[in-house]
């Protein structure tokens, strides 16, 4: 009996275009087909107005983003927690960062009301946020069962 290769779209980091891969080969050696940059980087992708709703939508792991601002604190002491979960959780879901200060709109739109707040998207659609300080562990045991259910 055949299986059947399920296909993912993995939106580059780099030049924002949309990438059709088989699931199975999804690891740290695949590359856009447009610029040849690795699809999964072990660092969060820096969104903004303008590729954010492409990035977040198009993809089809889940997106795992950080409302954040340069004058956060609290914030910034979660920024490398929140880069050791982007690597750990590489291939299971996409880690962005958007600055909520240089993209009000964004902010506004979601109505971020604190920061940090992580807000995680499936298609696109919010599926769950939480504020405040969290380490990578914590980020880890968020998203567990989340990444644990089956995609459509």
């Amino acid at each position: 009996m055949e299986t059947k290769e399920r296909k993912m779209h993995i939106v580059c980091s780099h030049c924002m275009r949309v990438n059709r891969i088989d699931a199975a080969r999804l690891d740290a050696s695949a590359v856009c087909g447009a610029c040849g940059e690795p699809l999964l980087g072990d660092d969060p992708v820096h969104l903004n107005t303008s590729n954010f709703t492409s990035y977040v939508g198009r993809n089809d792991l889940p997106v795992l983003v950080d409302f954040w601002a340069q004058w956060c604190g609290p914030c910034r002491a979660m920024a490398p927690q929140f880069a050791t979960a982007a690597a750990e959780l590489k291939a299971r879901a996409l880690f962005a960062k958007i600055e909520t200060d240089a993209n009000p709109q964004v902010a506004t739109q979601f109505r971020i009301r604190s920061i940090p707040t992580l807000v995680l998207f499936r298609g696109g659609i919010e599926v769950d946020r939480r504020s405040g300080l969290m380490s990578a562990q914590e980020i880890g045991n968020w998203l567990g069962p989340v990444l644990r259910q089956k995609q459509p």
